[in-house]
């Protein structure tokens, strides 16, 4: 698995994770509402508000992204190393035991028996290059969910204080066709998010 592809799969993973916060609104007609105003301590302001971010520079810039990205580079590289080891291995073996029949160093029978171990080991080969890549797989997207939850609990914090009723995500592509420049909080969640994680994170 190439680390290029590995990277270039992350990033693009990464760019259509959507971020939405429903606040409850305020309401004191209703005893459902009352219920669910309860549950939390996020002021709202009197007239509908919103927000977006720019999911695709917020991530790019996130200190938590590149840390986990040199982490999947690096398992990237143990992989393709241990597969590299036994691919060559497995070459070598077939290149002898052909030579061994052009030459007529074995017999017709003892070809047809190593052939057969050869065509197992290839099997063998195989699963094992696709456990390495269901592996890597699933780390990936352990490492999606853990950014994607990072920053969504980050979200719930800062609009603690904010109040808005939606914070919506903008990617290339994405549903929000168009967001006005002065609800674009994007520099002051990703201001957020480094500050949190460079706190949690010291040596």
């Amino acid at each position: 698995m190439k680390k290029n592809t590995l990277i270039a799969s992350f990033i693009m993973a990464l760019a259509v994770v959507g971020l939405l916060t429903n606040c409850k609104s305020k309401s004191s007609g209703s005893s459902t509402n009352d219920s669910n105003e309860s549950k939390s301590n996020t002021p709202l302001s009197s007239s509908f508000s919103a927000a977006w971010v720019n999911i695709d520079s917020l991530i790019t810039n996130y200190d938590m992204y590149f840390e986990m990205q040199k982490v999947l580079e690096e398992s990237g590289r143990k992989s393709e190393a241990e597969f590299s080891v036994k691919s060559r291995d497995f070459e070598k073996e077939a290149t002898d035991f052909q030579n061994n029949v052009q030459k007529g160093l074995i017999t017709r029978s003892e070809a047809e028996k190593q052939q057969q171990v050869l065509a197992g080991k290839e099997q063998e080969l195989y699963r094992f290059r696709d456990e390495l890549r269901a592996k890597l797989a699933e780390e990936q997207q352990v490492k999606l969910r853990q950014i994607q939850q990072s920053i969504n609990d980050y979200l719930v914090i800062y609009n603690k204080e904010k109040g808005f009723h939606f914070i919506l995500s903008s990617t290339f592509g994405g549903p929000l066709l168009y967001g006005h420049p002065k609800l674009d909080i994007t520099q002051e969640v990703l201001k957020g998010l480094n500050e949190k994680y460079s706190s949690e994170h010291k040596k």
